[in-house]
């Protein structure tokens, strides 16, 4: 039984791991990221609903007074 040929394995592991770092290089390098990304403002955002500017509370009904 003739024995496997390792004496190429090395140079066939480093050329693939170098095309793929060459190929992902380039996918990412062509890749448009946005320039000058800016922060959103909140409060044009933020909707007015009209049990904000009331105050209200939540009544638990173990805190109930018995009756």
């Amino acid at each position: 039984m003739p024995q496997l040929d390792t004496s190429t394995w090395f140079i066939t592991i480093l050329s693939t791991a170098a095309t793929l770092f060459i190929l992902m290089q380039l996918k990412i390098s062509l890749h448009n990221f946005p320039h000058n990304p800016s922060i959103k403002s909140i409060k044009h955002m933020k909707t007015d609903s009209p049990w904000e500017s009331k105050w209200t509370k939540i009544y638990s009904p173990l805190s109930l007074p018995l009756q």
